[in-house]
């Protein structure tokens, strides 16, 4: 509402702010709510707390006394409560008075907590969908005092007036809105018992809704929240449970797990996806205050690595934010996604000691979130790391499984690693273990900690190339012209050429080079060719001696040993260039310019002498 400005004065006496309530409805609707969809919520909210201050009044009352009837027919949208109403003097006070709330009135100041609204701006959400707003209320706490009707418009302007002793008998309030025409999408009679279903299933008070079709008002919420109700068997609860994730989620969950801390008043449940997700996408939460709908995507919940479950929760205690759409991050927040947290744990390690094949399911599925979690939970480690898959050189296998057949256990640094040398490692008796995934590297080098039998150590190419059996001294003898001339050839990268025999026979050639020694070499040329400026003096100091790659070529392999006789020097550069780049393909890394340049250019000139040689 706008007031009325006033020239300054020169003793600098006190003003007030002037408010546009247009302005401030515009920026509610675009800025604070995230739809106009709310208005409802807001109104049920203020409805909740009426009749919450109703039952401080009279705590004898039973729980179901008093109640909340909603209604809509197209041309209004109504919502009466039963609980403590207004004065005219509240009305002046809490209504015609931006970011005042009754609920900070002295005699309930003690009992903010029960209330959900804490802001008293809820009311201004209904011009997001009308143009007036129409109030009628009687006070409980003054009983001799008539009922009021105050009328408010999106102009700012305001009137209250007292109505006959006979206009409302009953103590509480009715809210009465005539949409416009604009906002028929949220104000339909089918629409409004939607949102109040959406918003007030869990409410611990009755609310009805009438669509104005003569027929009986239909419940809202019939039942209490699933986890609330009696069940005959403890079988019977579990399928209910899962039930209710499937209706709320979409999906049948893996499992449920009861989410009870009493000390903030929390209940519900978290249901285990059934499907993997992405590392670090987090699914938003349902979270309820007091039973009223807060946030379907709540995400700060719980921890980070929780993003196997999605939660249905009803708290007491949580704060909301000013838009009543999020929670407010304070220490009660904290304090709670840590107690979530120590119950999803506490729910994985039950599994692990009384349900190996839900276990097997869960870990098959999120493996990634429980290796995550294990990372930083010493008690996670120990109690699943030998049940957790890994790609190792024995197909994909847990922890334990491999370590009861490999005493060493080699883990590579990178994916790209593991696959240049899973084949000839697994022909050589060697266990290694794909250390290149997100925690995998880390874990596994934590094995020992569990199986302190087992030894963990980085694989390095010297390590394979140990088991790799030498050739003959005459076959080396032999090959040393050829050898020499693919040594030549492939200097531009940096790489030495070597002849072994390993299996599988079909392997022509291995090429071993990590991800380090290439940028170590890269770093290397960046010096020589910097040399003399600052930042040739930089390198210069950080340089060390390249790692080479290296090219194990296989003499069991019946293509390498007709290679390694050719005596036409450009032949055999080129062979060794293709062996190269064959290998290199196989390493599935990426390729580097001159290395795609290179195994276009030694195919044309294979097939090019092969033309040759049969004409």
């Amino acid at each position: 509402m706008t007031l009325p400005h006033t020239p300054a004065s020169p003793a600098g006496d006190d003003r007030t702010f002037q408010v546009d309530l247009r302005g401030l409805v515009d920026l509610l609707s675009h800025h604070l709510y995230s739809s106009p969809r709310v208005y409802l919520r807001e109104l049920l909210q203020n409805a909740v707390d009426a009749l919450t201050a109703r039952h401080g009044l009279e705590p004898g009352a039973p729980a179901d006394a008093f109640g909340i009837r909603l209604y809509a027919d197209g041309s209004v949208v109504r919502v009466e409560d039963d609980g403590v109403g207004l004065t005219e003097a509240d009305v002046h006070t809490f209504l015609a008075t931006i970011g005042r709330s009754s609920k900070r009135a002295d005699q309930v100041a003690e009992q903010r907590a029960d209330f959900i609204g804490q802001f008293g701006i809820g009311l201004l959400s209904c011009f997001l969908v009308a143009d007036e707003i129409h109030v009628v209320s009687r006070s409980a706490r003054t009983p001799d005092a008539p009922a009021v009707e105050w009328r408010g418009r999106g102009d700012g302007s305001y009137t209250v007036r007292a109505l006959p002793a006979g206009a409302r008998t009953r103590p509480g309030t009715t809210v009465t809105l005539t949409p416009r025409a604009d906002a028929g999408e949220w104000t339909r009679p089918v629409q409004v018992q939607a949102l109040a279903r959406h918003f007030g299933s869990l409410l611990r008070h009755p609310v009805t809704f009438d669509g104005g079709t003569g027929g009986p008002a239909a419940p809202v919420n019939p039942e209490p929240a699933p986890w609330a109700r009696s069940y005959p068997t403890p079988g019977a609860r579990a399928r209910a449970l899962a039930a209710y994730g499937e209706e709320i989620f979409g999906f049948t969950p893996l499992d449920t797990i009861d989410l009870d801390l009493p000390a903030v008043g929390l209940k519900g449940i978290a249901c285990v996806l059934p499907e993997a997700v992405p590392a670090g996408r987090r699914h938003g939460h349902r979270v309820h205050v007091k039973g009223m709908l807060l946030s379907e995507q709540a995400e700060e919940i719980l921890p980070e690595w929780a993003f196997f479950v999605r939660c249905v929760l009803d708290a007491e205690s949580l704060r909301p934010t000013a838009s009543r759409e999020s929670l407010y991050e304070d220490d009660t927040l904290a304090a709670v996604r840590d107690a979530l947290a120590e119950r999803l744990r506490a729910w994985i390690a039950r599994t692990a000691a009384s349900d190996p094949d839900l276990l097997g399911r869960f870990l098959q599925t999120h493996h990634l979130a429980v290796k995550s979690l294990a990372v930083h939970d010493d008690e996670i480690l120990r109690m699943l790391l030998p049940w957790l898959p890994f790609e190792t050189t024995d197909g994909h296998a847990t922890l334990d499984e491999f370590a009861r057949t490999h005493r060493t256990v080699l883990v590579t640094s990178s994916v790209e690693e593991f696959r240049q040398v899973a084949a000839i490692a697994a022909a050589a008796g060697l266990g290694v273990v794909n250390g290149g995934y997100t925690y995998d590297r880390e874990l596994v080098h934590r094995l020992p900690e569990i199986r302190p039998e087992v030894a963990v150590a980085d694989l390095d190419p010297g390590t394979l190339t140990a088991h790799l059996d030498t050739v003959d001294r005459e076959t080396e003898l032999a090959a040393a012209a050829y050898l020499a001339q693919a040594r030549d050839a492939l200097a531009v990268f940096d790489c030495d050429v070597a002849l072994r025999t390993f299996q599988p026979a079909s392997a022509p050639a291995l090429l071993l080079d990590s991800r380090e020694a290439r940028h170590e070499r890269t770093r290397s040329q960046l010096a020589r060719e910097q040399q003399g400026g600052v930042w040739g003096d930089i390198l210069g100091h950080l340089r060390q001696e390249a790692p080479r790659a290296q090219l194990i070529l296989n003499q069991l392999n019946p293509l390498v040993r007709t290679a390694v006789t050719i005596d036409e020097p450009e032949l055999a550069r080129t062979s060794a260039e293709a062996l190269y780049g064959q290998a290199a393909m196989l390493s599935r890394r990426p390729l580097r310019p001159a290395e795609s340049s290179l195994i276009n250019r030694s195919f044309l000139e294979l097939l090019a002498h092969a033309l040759r040689k049969d004409s």
